[in-house]
């Protein structure tokens, strides 16, 4: 039963699906102020849920409001939400000033001069807004095209994958940016599939699975139970015999065993102790370690794993 409530952002037992393909599944939740990740594996529904709040697609069951008004076939309140999407196609040959410029015009704001100088003042792009969008970096193309999402002052900002691509040094200065939007009252609404690129910026984590809510709740919450599940580590040494009678004496190592090709496997539900303690100790007994990485590819394993809970 849908539930009044007074988020900035309701999501109220929405459900959507194509066919007989349930993209996403009786979700419910609110957004409020400050920076809200919704995480999740690919595949997981977010661009689709994403794609309900923006007004861009219809529910199939559920409401969505934003500011107390419903989303779909509302032009005044696009007038005040702001959506980047994780893909679009623009014109490599229009200067970043160009790209904001053609987002004004769209949103009717008049004069445009004002608007788009302070929207690319926010994203620290000053300096580069009339070179051409094909000699733009990854990060720079991504501020840019942010900055086209808030020319019109938006006070909820909807936010598909912007880390996408990025660097570490474009994602700190993607999220002093962020940092700097949500000071200032806004909502912000980001999506990732990458929880260590969410963890420092967002206040709140709501977690995606198969077209589910999972879990929500701040980045220590979700980090718990996350660590529920044990890790594996493949590591390449030069004495695998020795390196793995070192591991087994550690406090935080569940296993360890040996792969066909004689690489050393180590299970551990403190991936990321693991990670500095292995070289650590490979180099303290002068012992070559030429690969360590993780089985598991992506953090999918996890995230089913706390569907299943």
């Amino acid at each position: 039963m849908t539930t009044q409530s007074n988020g900035v952002i309701d999501v109220a037992d929405v459900s959507k699906w194509y066919g007989s393909v349930v993209a996403v599944n009786e979700v419910s939740f609110q957004v409020n102020p400050g920076i809200t990740a919704l995480l999740g594996p690919n595949g997981a529904g977010k661009t689709t849920m994403l794609h309900l709040i923006a007004g861009l697609a219809k529910c199939s069951d559920g409401q969505i409001t934003t500011l107390g008004e419903p989303v779909r076939n509302n032009p005044s309140l696009y007038q005040r939400v702001g959506f980047m999407p994780e893909h679009e196609s623009v014109y490599g040959f229009y200067t970043g000033r160009q790209l904001v410029e053609f987002s004004a015009k769209l949103y009717g704001l008049s004069p445009l001069g004002e608007a788009v100088d302070r929207a690319i003042q926010i994203v620290g792009m000053e300096d580069a807004q009339n070179r051409t969008i094909d000699g733009y970096s990854r990060g720079m193309r991504q501020r840019m095209r942010l900055a086209a999402a808030i020319v019109h002052d938006p006070q909820v900002m909807i936010l598909d994958e912007p880390l996408n691509g990025t660097d570490p040094r474009q994602r700190i200065e993607f999220q002093e940016v962020m940092e700097r939007l949500a000071s200032q009252g806004r909502t912000i609404l980001i999506s990732s599939h990458i929880l260590e690129e969410v963890e420092t910026m967002a206040g709140r984590i709501l977690l995606m699975v198969s077209g589910k809510l999972a879990a929500s709740g701040d980045f220590r919450a979700i980090r718990a139970k996350l660590d529920e599940q044990a890790y594996q580590v493949r590591i390449v040494v030069d004495e695998p015999r020795r390196m793995a009678s070192a591991i087994v004496a550690l406090d935080d190592v569940d296993s360890v065993s040996f792969d066909d090709d004689g690489s050393i496997v180590v299970l551990s539900r403190k991936v990321a102790t693991i990670q500095t303690t292995l070289p650590r100790m490979a180099q303290e007994n002068g012992i070559r370690l030429t690969r360590m990485e993780p089985i598991d590819e992506s953090l999918e394993s996890l995230f089913e794993y706390i569907v299943e809970r």
